[in-house]
Formats: structure tokens, sequence, C-alpha cells
């Protein structure tokens, strides 16, 4: 990556990059996490995903998570009336959308107060210009890596990339973080950039995370 892709934070750059903790499923492993502060907590209702929430963790033990934690439902292609009525059962704040929703959808959600983040697949050859429709229907953007799943590939992507946005959504950086990332993320010339997305390089199984490990990251982003 460039020289002019990197720049050391200074007290103008250096608000906190929120961490969003995804594919949370089992009730003792999101006990462990919320310990660790995170920002907000991702749960999965794809149900094609194997960390897909439904039937494992009830919707008691979610609105159990205190309100310090953001709780995001992950969803792909699914229609309003549902997403509608996730929100409703689990108590979430925020959605996220992960597949080919419209810019309609989107706005519809805002529209009923519900923050909103879009994802996108990312790759070299990813159009940004696609995204102008979405601007100001979504709260933030969540840049991820292009692969065979909706998420969950554990690659990163090449984030030289985001130098070519122009858009004014503020994003959340995706796709095969891990522990090794955190130096150079904290060093990204990024002004949008206003948060992080962890996944798979921090799981011991699927739905489970490696709580040292995401304690070990947190750390490192927040020193």
């Amino acid at each position: 990556m460039s020289s002019a892709y990197f720049a050391i934070p200074t007290e103008l750059n250096s608000e906190p990059l929120l961490l969003k903790v995804c594919g949370m499923r089992d009730k003792d492993n999101i006990q462990e996490l919320i310990h660790l502060k995170p920002d907000w907590l991702g749960l999965i209702f794809y149900p094609k995903s194997a960390r897909f929430v439904e039937k494992v963790l009830a919707a008691d033990d979610v609105k159990k998570i205190p309100p310090t934690v953001k709780k995001v439902g992950v969803f792909v292609n699914e229609d309003f009336e549902t997403i509608r009525e996730k929100i409703d059962t689990y108590n979430l704040d925020a959605v996220q959308l992960h597949g080919e929703e419209s810019p309609d959808l989107c706005r519809r959600l805002t529209a009923a107060d519900v923050t909103v983040i879009k994802a996108f697949s990312v790759d070299d050859a990813f159009n940004f210009a696609k995204l102008a429709p979405y601007e100001g229907a979504c709260d933030y953007y969540l840049f991820d890596t292009k692969g065979q799943q909706y998420g969950g590939n554990g690659t990163t992507f090449n984030w030289e990339i985001l130098a070519n946005y122009t858009g004014q959504t503020p994003f959340f950086l995706s796709g095969g973080l891990d522990l090794e990332h955190a130096a150079v993320i904290k060093n990204l010339n990024l002004p949008l950039l206003k948060g992080l997305d962890i996944n798979s390089r921090f799981e011991l199984s699927p739905g489970r995370k490696d709580i040292n490990k995401v304690k070990s990251f947190i750390e490192k982003i927040r020193s």
C-alpha cells in the first residue's frame, strides 16, 4: 500500500473507531464479550449462514444485552415486514443489509427510525459510483470482501481502493480483519472510516468468539 494511504493520527482525527463484533449467537459467549465493552454486536438472521442466530439464541436473552452495546441484526435480501418483525422481537438497535437491497428499502427503514448499515462486497474492480443512489438513505456503509458467501469469508480486500470513495456516508471496514491488522488500521488515512467489523478471524467455531483474542484487538485499537 502506498505511503499516501497512511497518516499518523492527530487530535483532529483521533475519534475512537467503533467496534462491531459480528456473528454472535452463544449466550454465554455473548456475556463474556459484553464485559469487553464492544460498541456493537451483530446477530445474523440469514438462514444459510453458519452463524444463523434464530432457534439458537432466545429473543429474551438478546433483550438482556445492556443498552451500552448496540444490537445489530444482519439480513440478506429480506423484505421490510420481516426485518421490522425481527427488530421488534429482538429489540434490535440497528440493521445491516448484506444483500442486494434497494435504496428505497434503506430509506423506508431509516424513515422508521432504524439505524441502517448497507454492506457492499468489494474487490479490485468495485465501482463506487454504484453507491450514489444510497447517499442519504443509510447511516453507514460497510465495505466487506467480495467472496462466495455474504460475509464471513475471512479474507481482506485491497484497502487502497477505498481512496476512490468520494461519498459522504461514514463506513465500517470489514473482511478478514485480524489481530495483526490493528496497528495498520490505526494509521489509515481514511477520514470517513468510523468503525471496524470483526468476525470469522476471531472465532473458535462459527458463532463463538475467542474472547482473549477479541480483548487483545480491542486493547490495540483503543490504546
